[in-house]
């Protein structure tokens, strides 16, 4: 049989989450050739109907004969198949070995992976593991990484094996705040921005400073009460609070980890990542941005190591090296 060139899909990459879900095509050297997306997050698909949402993500490349993987909530209890948790620490054959295959579908599903704080209570990922291994390669010594998201993941990860990681709930909680207690009473609709603002900064001071979540959080009340901060800038600035409150306390983990919390590789391509970015900024820390296409990178190198494609070396500057 004659070779498929370099340029040919080798691998069908799907990173499958809760609200959305998108796939990328990718060749033998792990350079990405083409991505499409869709409104097909786990919540969203009806009656078990993986398969058929599977097709709508695909389209015509359901014909494509290359190898399909998948990370995400896709390996969850409410997916299409349960993934078990990898432990704690975690690297590329681990991943590997614990991949499940979808019965009766052409599908390989990574797992994700557990941890244990101080206090002996779990703490979980699906998706985010496949992003680490994506932006961290193996000669990467000591490297914090911070996940934007509803629930925000950091990570200490030392060559390409991921020792530790824990979990802000702070996107859930700012939403949660907002639309379910008092502090979003005196909220009313605003210029939408682009960046972060004058009040999102303010905030980002507050977060970063010493005090009480459950305290600081009123200031989105009072400050608008007293009229120092107009109603539609009170999202902004409670923003600003809670990720300034996370950084601060994800930074001490990490120190307390002996990993250094003055450089932070953040990984993302979306609004809520550039807040992060700015919130970074301001604690004068350093930030070195990941390739968008982390998750792809990721399953690259995963079906790999499980032997699902073989790889070969391109001079392509979008490739998992």
């Amino acid at each position: 049989r004659e070779a498929r060139p370099v340029t040919a899909t080798a691998l069908i990459a799907i990173d499958w989450g809760t609200t959305s879900a998108r796939a990328y095509r990718v060749d033998a050297a792990g350079g990405v050739l083409a991505t499409r997306e869709a409104p097909l997050g786990i919540q969203r698909v009806r009656d078990g109907g993986f398969a058929g949402a599977l097709g709508e993500l695909l389209g015509d490349w359901q014909d494509d004969p290359a190898p399909r993987i998948a990370c995400g909530m896709i390996g969850s209890r409410q997916g299409w198949v349960e993934a078990p948790y990898v432990a704690c620490p975690a690297q590329l054959p681990d991943l590997a070995a614990g991949i499940v295959q979808v019965p009766g579908a052409r599908l390989a599903v990574v797992p994700g992976v557990c941890t244990r704080d101080a206090y002996d209570v779990p703490d979980v990922m699906r998706g985010e593991e496949t992003q680490l291994a994506g932006v961290v390669r193996a000669r990467d010594e000591r490297v914090l990484c911070a996940l934007p998201g509803t629930h925000a993941k950091w990570a200490c990860v030392d060559a390409g094996r991921l020792v530790d990681f824990v979990t802000f709930m702070t996107g859930e909680i700012w939403d949660v705040l907002l639309k379910h207690s008092i502090l979003g009473r005196l909220v009313v609709p605003g210029p939408a921005a682009e960046t972060p603002g004058p009040a999102f900064a303010r905030g980002v001071a507050r977060g970063l400073g010493p005090g009480n979540l459950a305290h600081d959080a009123f200031g989105a009340r009072t400050l608008a009460l007293m009229g120092e901060l107009a109603g539609h800038e009170i999202p902004d600035w409670l923003s600003g609070v809670m990720i300034g409150r996370e950084v601060r306390n994800a930074r001490t983990w990490a120190q307390r980890h002996g990993y250094d919390g003055s450089r932070v590789r953040l990984v993302g391509a979306d609004a809520l990542v550039a807040r992060y970015a700015a919130t970074l900024a301001q604690a004068d820390v350093a930030v070195d941005r990941a390739d968008a296409h982390a998750a792809a990178f990721g399953l690259w190198r995963i079906a790999v190591v499980a032997g699902l494609v073989r790889t070969q070396p391109s001079p392509r500057r979008t490739r998992a090296a």
